[in-house]
């Protein structure tokens, strides 16, 4: 029981992590895409829909005997996870990939928050620290972005509210996942989300209509197929303390593709926010590990 259990979790890490690296693509995917980011987002989700569903079906999974409560869950997850990759979307054409990645993941911090107050406990001191580092990391971001080009900021701005939505989404998502397999869940999941992103999309007169299809397939079967089943298992298996440290991968990859395809180099306030947001993330790792370790040495004496 103690090894499956072992093994189950490291094969969440390894998920969260593929998972992350995969996500991080997206931005990339959305800026070569020929059709409006928004559009962008409903092409993610409606070309990754039918393969997610049968993946599901060949998985046994039939919907039918789910509660209303649970179809709530899910609708309320959908249209979060829309207006997330909305609001994401458009600040990726605004900002750098680097900080487009890092504030649309601001569940790096506001997820394990979440979790703290789930469990109805304060952070200890260690975690706290952790949490103000990061906080004042991305500040210095921001603040970079802004000097050097004030659209940078309105970006980053965007891809904050994308960041909390994002969270919204994790946790909804991870109450699905603690009932229904992760298959199934995403693909009702990625349902919920197609049509208020075409909605989005036709409100703001973007063209939605692609002329080249790689871009979006790339975005389908990369970032929703493979970036986000991997999280969706995650999130069924690992805490939000470290659901919320993983997501330090993407901007990382991202970072490293934006310099590479666009010239995005990081000047040295960026360095320095990032350097604290690292050092609050192992602060934070390790001041979650500690506990656990101190109550396996208990029960192995």
């Amino acid at each position: 029981m103690a090894v499956d259990a072992t093994a189950t979790v490291g094969l969440a890490f390894l998920a969260l992590v593929i998972g992350n690296v995969a996500l991080a693509f997206g931005p990339w995917f959305v800026r070569l895409a020929d059709v409006g980011p928004v559009a962008a987002g409903f092409w993610r989700i409606t070309l990754a829909m039918p393969l997610l569903a049968a993946l599901a079906l060949a998985r046994g999974a039939r919907p039918v005997a789910m509660t209303r409560g649970m179809w709530a869950m899910l609708a309320i997850g959908g249209v979060a996870f829309a207006a997330d990759l909305a609001s994401w979307h458009l600040g990726i054409l605004r900002t750098t990939m680097t900080n487009a990645t890092l504030f649309g993941n601001a569940a790096i911090l506001i997820y394990p928050i979440y979790g703290f107050l789930a469990a109805r406990s304060w952070p200890t001191r260690a975690q706290g620290i952790a949490l103000a580092l990061a906080a004042i990391g991305a500040g210095l971001l921001m603040g970079r972005s802004y000097q050097v080009d004030p659209r940078n900021f309105a970006g980053d701005l965007l891809c904050i509210v994308a960041g909390i939505l994002y969270t919204v989404y994790f946790i909804v998502m991870a109450q699905v996942r603690a009932t229904m397999r992760p298959l199934p869940a995403l693909a009702l999941a990625s349902a919920a989300t197609a049509l208020p992103l075409l909605v989005f999309a036709l409100l703001l007169h973007e063209q939605v209509t692609p002329q080249h299809w790689t871009p979006l397939l790339g975005l389908a079967l990369v970032s929703q197929v493979l970036g986000q089943g991997c999280m969706i298992f995650a999130l069924g298996q690992l805490s939000p303390l470290v659901v919320g440290i993983g997501l330090l991968v993407q901007p990382i990859v991202a970072g490293a593709v934006g310099w590479i395809e666009y010239g995005e180099r990081l000047q040295g306030p960026d360095w320095v926010g990032v350097a604290l947001v690292a050092l609050a993330l192992v602060l934070v790792r390790r001041a979650e590990v500690a506990p656990a370790r101190t109550v396996a040495q208990e029960v192995g004496s």
